[in-house]
């Protein structure tokens, strides 16, 4: 009885294995990786950071790609042509909406949505769905060294529009080699540096030509009713300067913002994004005030405020990739800090765990607003075919600043009016 007992046990543990081999182990479920392709690369090495941070905290591998400055539209086509394509990417406004909507992860029901303190840069697409967050603000103006100007013989006060400000920029030029500095620093049209003139000066004939007509989407056409007063602040920053207008063509971001940070110059366009930087250099006695540019009423002009900064998240990435990205946006806004990180390396982020920016710059825009002034929001937003048109902009600012003649110029407005009808075709 015991060897029979024994024979069956041996049996069924034999048909036990024999069944066990052939069993297939249950799947593991698989973890999602992020890579981010940033369009700032003023912040890549903050981006950098975080990711490294990340992955030591969770072990999800993150891979952060920046774009060199004016060419974000070629990489993101080219990478998304890629099998292992951005899982988060930049989506800053309605014409990309438009270009990479399909591409866009409906993010209206998400944490990272939760968090969001207000949904006013936002971007939707027909159907209402939130495919593009605005995850953090900017403004941009005139950085001013007031302790420059104060040596000049001038306070902020008396530089309230374009008439003012060009007196002071040109009696402070007249004086350079007196003061040691001159006015402005370079308005360098290398592709590191030109997005200041092509985007960011160019807001400014498109702000007011949108205002007064209503402009509230990308048009078709544009008038250019306000490009005299775009040659107006032009020309001071290319007159009211050191670098011989000729050279331009060569001039960089870098040559541009030490001359500022180094005290060669008392007025230097560019935006918040800066301050951390400026500050870092040593300079404290700082702040920013509007662009002026001869417009009727600019005396109650705010700082360019707005934002392209909108992070998407890839429809067609894999549901763990889609998981991993939406969960590394959460932690960048709610973790301490991360979050601290994003709003000294970016500004004011509308999240409701990030801090308050220390932010001097954007303190002024504030102080700006909150005494009635307009916002100069970002109509350059709405420029069709960015990159390119950008492009063939700063070819003929290059041309009119190396020889300023009316024949010039006009060159400049055929490439504004009709190469922006052109790239919208």
């Amino acid at each position: 009885m015991k060897k029979t007992l024994a024979i069956l046990l041996a049996v069924v543990m034999a048909l036990t294995l024999f069944a066990a081999c052939g069993e297939k182990p249950a799947p593991t479920p698989k973890t999602g990786s992020v890579y981010y392709l940033n369009f700032k690369p003023e912040a890549d090495k903050a981006w950098q950071d975080l990711a490294k941070l990340y992955t030591e905290k969770t072990g999800v591998p993150v891979t952060v790609l920046t774009a060199a400055s004016g060419t974000y539209d070629q990489v993101l086509t080219a990478e998304m042509d890629k099998d292992a394509a951005p899982t988060m990417f930049q989506v800053g406004n309605a014409g990309a909406v438009k270009t990479w909507g399909e591409y866009c992860y409906d993010l209206t029901n998400t944490d990272i949505m939760k968090e969001m303190t207000t949904d006013a840069f936002n971007l939707k697409n027909e159907a209402g769905e939130t495919v593009s967050i605005g995850y953090c603000y900017e403004a941009f103006g005139i950085i001013v060294n007031k302790a420059l100007l104060k040596q000049a013989g001038y306070e902020l006060t008396d530089i309230t529009n374009f008439e003012s400000l060009k007196k002071v920029a040109d009696d402070i030029h007249s004086r350079a080699a007196e003061l040691g500095f001159d006015a402005f620093t370079s308005a360098g049209l290398d592709g590191s540096s030109s997005w200041r003139f092509s985007g960011h000066l160019a807001n400014m004939p498109l702000f007011y030509e949108f205002r007064d007509d209503n402009v509230t989407e990308q048009p078709a056409t544009i008038k250019g009713t306000y490009m005299d007063n775009f040659r107006n602040i032009w020309d001071l920053y290319v007159t009211d300067t050191a670098p011989d207008p000729k050279t331009l063509t060569t001039g960089t971001a870098d040559e541009s913002k030490a001359q500022f940070t180094e005290g060669k110059a008392a007025f230097y366009q560019n935006g918040t994004w800066e301050f951390a930087g400026l500050k870092d250099a040593g300079l404290t006695d700082i702040c920013m005030i509007p662009i002026y540019c001869g417009v009727a009423g600019e005396e109650k002009a705010g700082l360019c405020s707005g934002t392209e900064n909108c992070w998407a998240v890839n429809s067609k990435v894999s549901e763990a990739d889609q998981k991993a990205s939406l969960d590394f946006l959460y932690w960048l806004v709610t973790d301490p800090t991360a979050a601290q990180k994003m709003v000294d390396t970016l500004g004011a982020l509308p999240f409701k765990s990030c801090p308050e920016s220390a932010n001097t710059f954007l303190a002024n825009g504030n102080d700006l607003l909150a005494k009635g002034n307009y916002n100069v929001s970002w109509a350059f937003n709405h420029t069709p075919n960015v990159d390119r048109w950008r492009a063939t902009v700063v070819t003929a600012l290059a041309k009119y600043a190396a020889d300023r003649t009316d024949a010039n110029w006009a060159e400049v407005v055929k490439a504004f009016v009709d190469g922006w009808a052109y790239e919208y075709t």
